[in-house]
């Protein structure tokens, strides 16, 4: 003979009430995990080298590239790399967050093709020129995509660099930038 199952308990049949208590505990603990995780505000590369990679690359080509010096505090460098780009163009690059955290860069290369140019500054229509630091630079606007450029483009042949800087940084940083920049060597 077997034993009647015992009946189900009034609380196994589930009520709103009990439901609404266990979905209360259970966000209860999830508000205090969340409340307990540390949260990133934000991430941050590793280390930039500028003056290592820069005595690499002026010793390896001999070409007088720039670096900024003396930047008020609040600028930080982002990135720096000697790469091909455009038209297989090696094109130097530094790059720096300003203080009101936009973006600013120098680019260099030597002779630089229209299309170069063109993918360097996004694309945008120059707009007249500016002199800044005893040199005179090309103004690029690119609005809707919200980019910056002055570009100082020596004589074919004269062994200087083409120097470009640009990023989503003011004219007035760029200027504060470009007036910082100091020859390797």
């Amino acid at each position: 003979m077997s034993t009647p199952a015992p009946p189900k308990s009034r609380y196994a049949l589930g009520s709103a009430k009990n439901l609404v208590y266990s979905l209360l505990a259970v966000l209860g603990m999830v508000a205090v995990l969340v409340l307990m995780v540390p949260r990133v505000n934000s991430v941050g590369g590793p280390p930039v080298d500028i003056a290592g990679q820069a005595q690499d690359v002026h010793q390896r080509t001999g070409w007088p590239i720039v670096v900024p010096e003396g930047l008020p505090s609040g600028w930080t460098p982002t990135s720096v790399r000697y790469v091909r780009v455009t038209d297989g163009f090696m094109t130097w690059h530094v790059g720096y967050r300003t203080p009101s955290g936009t973006f600013v860069a120098v680019e260099q290369t030597k002779d630089p093709s229209r299309a170069w140019i063109a993918a360097q500054t996004n694309r945008a229509p120059k707009e007249g020129t500016v002199e800044i630091a005893g040199r005179s630079w090309d103004k690029y606007v690119r609005d809707n995509k919200v980019q910056n450029s002055l570009l100082s483009v020596p004589p074919t042949g004269s062994g200087e660099l083409a120097t470009l800087i640009t990023g989503t940084a003011s004219f007035e940083d760029m200027t504060t930038y470009v007036k910082a920049l100091r020859p390797v060597g």
